[in-house]
């Protein structure tokens, strides 16, 4: 190519840069989904939850929520935080889900302490004496009972609850009544919240809301598990139900951080080290959980 035709050519390569450039910065960025995550420290105040040989839940849950609530903004300048307690006060679930629905969460991560009864040993009978009535009249008797040995249980490890799934209903109910729903085109547009057709669309949500949080449920176990604690893995509350799950009209997940009724780990729970491992677990999963729900 000569010099004479070099400069035209330059200039059209240029020209071609800068418009791609340009043209690449006009393009619209994709809105983040996860945009308000609610963190709920379990129990406190009037209600210490699991109790331990020197410490409560509610102690436990509120320092790693506040540890979390630190560790996440730091890592989410984008993503807006909000705890429901921040201090040793008391929420009735009520109250919790009403400030997770009124703060338009997007995400819901509850933070507990598990506890299993103490293990029960029959060691021996004893004869006690008890008064039957017998033919109208009553008379003392003997009889047998066992002697029992109680022991501190030594289950330990953690677990993830999200809402049953046959409690559907129940997060159908919520989510009609929230006016974000009530236009979505995500899923279909139903004006009137009365109808048939809200019903099925809230459904649809809440089998969404179900989805997501156990793909969130699994990540937080599979972190636990990676840091080397023993997980239980993934579970729901089929029987009872857990309503603080039920009642939040998005995803929502129920962390069991481990068994205060265990020495050991009521020690590792209450530890730095304890604290930072299974903040760190939490953190890490709430982070690719957010990547995967934005597409990024």
């Amino acid at each position: 190519m000569t010099r004479r035709n070099l400069l035209p050519f330059l200039s059209f390569i240029i020209a071609s840069l800068l418009f791609k450039t340009s043209h690449a910065q006009q393009l619209p960025t994709k809105s983040p989904k996860i945009k308000t995550i609610i963190i709920d420290a379990g129990h406190g105040g009037i209600e210490p939850g699991a109790k331990g040989t020197y410490s409560t839940e509610a102690q436990i849950t509120l320092q790693l929520a506040l540890r979390l609530d630190t560790l996440l903004r730091n890592e989410m300048p984008d993503v807006r935080f909000v705890m429901t307690r921040t201090t040793d006060i008391f929420h009735n679930p009520k109250e919790k889900a009403n400030i997770a629905n009124r703060e338009n969460g997007d995400l819901f991560l509850c933070i507990h302490v598990n506890a299993m009864p103490p293990k029960k040993e029959v060691i021996g009978y004893k004869s006690v004496a008890v008064t039957k009535k017998i033919k109208g009249k009553k008379k003392k008797v003997y009889q047998k009972v066992p002697i029992y040995k109680y022991s501190p249980n030594p289950t330990y490890g953690t677990s993830t609850y999200v809402w049953a799934a046959d409690r559907s209903d129940e997060k159908s109910k919520g989510i009609i009544e929230d006016e974000r729903y009530e236009s979505s085109s995500e899923v279909m547009d139903v004006p009137d919240i009365n109808s048939p057709e809200a019903l099925i669309k809230a459904r649809l949500w809440s089998q969404k809301f179900f989805k997501n949080s156990v793909r969130l449920a699994s990540m937080i176990e599979d972190e636990f598990a990676s840091s080397g604690r023993k997980s239980w893995g993934v579970l729901q509350r089929n029987n009872k139900g857990i309503w603080v799950l039920q009642a939040t009209n998005m995803p929502a997940v129920l962390v069991e951080t481990g068994f205060i009724t265990n020495k050991e780990e009521e020690d590792y729970l209450n530890s730095e080290t304890g604290q930072k491992e299974v903040v760190r677990s939490i953190a890490n999963a709430v982070v690719k959980y957010k990547q995967m729900i934005d597409g990024k």
